[in-house]
């Protein structure tokens, strides 16, 4: 890997195109360079994890409203949509929309954390829809793929997104554009138009993800490789892209992340290396917020050893800093002590994951988020009824961050 130091430059500097981060990454996106055989089977795992959880989402309102949005753009020879017979075909951007909306839907596929956090899986369905369309072969598809993991990663290895109150499909947008100009092996001058364009529109702020988080949660990664679809189609046409887009005065970095003294070291493969990242994401076992996997298995086990709920006052959990100020108390977000609250802010909520994974020992992509089960009375693992707790939302749970030399330390005790 080669890390490439990124900062922001006056117009006066007229920045070269081959200094600019958006090329860089477009020479990485055009290389030839192969994918080794571990890669191209997990890239096929992720294909199949993708399909899945899709289709358990195939039948949720918001996966029904894109596929219907979708269906109204059919074209024949284009790409397929989920929960839609192979003979349906619609055009490669709207495909991409109502699929990557039925993969997120559930808050089910496969995520990376660093600096930033991803669900590098979004990649998939907007560099599929146009492979479909275009005819491409399936070692194409693999190259494509492997791309948009590799440039997501790469970018949320090294820029911090949330930090700055900006939603992490931003990464998403360029790294979905590689993957097309890959897979289509276009030149790194058109790639280099589209990954601009693709960042541009795909900038938006986190409240997405905050408060009482909606049904754009799904909708957000898929409207992303919509836009670098049609990136990569204007590109194609000769359009250009604003430029510098990461280092220019009044561009990405300056006006929304770390400004115009900051300095950030991106790492890239070098040219002729092959492309490994999507090595270091991983999928989920739980229908959850990727940082309550391990909580909802801790929980399993510590429930198993409270016979009496009424023995319970409160639960603290310490955590990483990610946990607390995102899904804990930190978040400042009293929408995730409410059991009247939408599924999306449910699923972001550690207190109420911990209460429901403590109380039922499993958890259920669908049982364990319906508003039934959010509201009824506390009940054992057994299934026996116990007096309701002050808050059966979970209230009484508390989150801290605790500084350790391991990435994340967790600590349950009941009092």
């Amino acid at each position: 890997m080669q890390n490439h130091e990124v900062r922001v430059h006056p117009e006066s500097d007229r920045l070269n195109r081959a200094d600019q981060l958006a090329w860089k990454i477009a020479q990485v996106a055009a290389d030839p360079v192969g994918v080794e055989p571990a890669v191209a089977d997990m890239i096929i795992n992720r294909m199949i994890d993708n399909a899945a959880v899709a289709m358990a989402s195939v039948n949720r309102h918001s996966v029904m409203s894109a596929r219907s949005e979708a269906l109204a753009h059919r074209r024949p020879g284009g790409a397929t949509v989920f929960g839609m017979g192979a003979d349906v075909r619609v055009h490669a951007e709207w495909a991409a929309w109502a699929n990557g909306t039925a993969v997120r839907e559930l808050d089910y596929h496969d995520t990376f954390l660093a600096a930033e956090y991803s669900h590098p899986g979004d990649n998939i369905p907007g560099i599929l829809a146009v492979a479909q369309q275009c005819n491409r072969s399936g070692a194409d598809l693999i190259r494509g793929i492997a791309t948009g993991y590799e440039i997501q990663i790469d970018l949320a290895r090294a820029i911090c997104l949330h930090k700055h109150k900006i939603d992490h499909v931003a990464h998403l947008g360029p790294s979905v554009a590689a993957g097309i100009g890959t897979l289509l092996r276009l030149p790194p001058s058109v790639i280099y138009q589209a990954i601009g364009q693709a960042l541009h529109v795909t900038t938006a702020t986190r409240q997405s993800r905050k408060g009482e988080i909606s049904s754009w949660k799904a909708y957000a990664p898929a409207h992303a490789g919509k836009m670098a679809v049609e990136s990569v189609d204007r590109a194609m046409l000769g359009e250009t892209s604003p430029t510098p887009i990461y280092e220019g005065e009044d561009g990405v970095i300056a006006w929304m992340l770390d400004g115009r003294d900051a300095l950030y070291s991106v790492p890239l493969p070098s040219m002729g290396e092959p492309k490994r990242a999507i090595l270091s994401s991983f999928t989920k076992e739980h229908s959850a917020e990727y940082q309550s996997q391990a909580l909802i298995d801790l929980a399993f086990r510590m429930g198993k050893k409270i016979s009496n709920w009424e023995d319970v006052d409160d639960v603290l959990i310490e955590t990483s800093h990610h946990t607390h100020y995102v899904i804990g108390t930190g978040s400042n977000d009293p929408q995730k002590f409410d059991p009247q609250a939408t599924r999306e802010t449910l699923d972001h909520s550690i207190m109420y994951i911990v209460a429901v994974a403590l109380q039922d020992g499993c958890w259920h992509h669908v049982r364990s988020y319906e508003p039934e089960r959010a509201r009824r009375p506390i009940r054992c693992g057994c299934g026996k009824k116990s007096t309701r707790l002050k808050n059966p939302s979970g209230h009484n749970a508390t989150t801290r961050v605790t500084r350790t030399k391991k990435p994340l330390a967790v600590a349950l005790s009941s009092v």
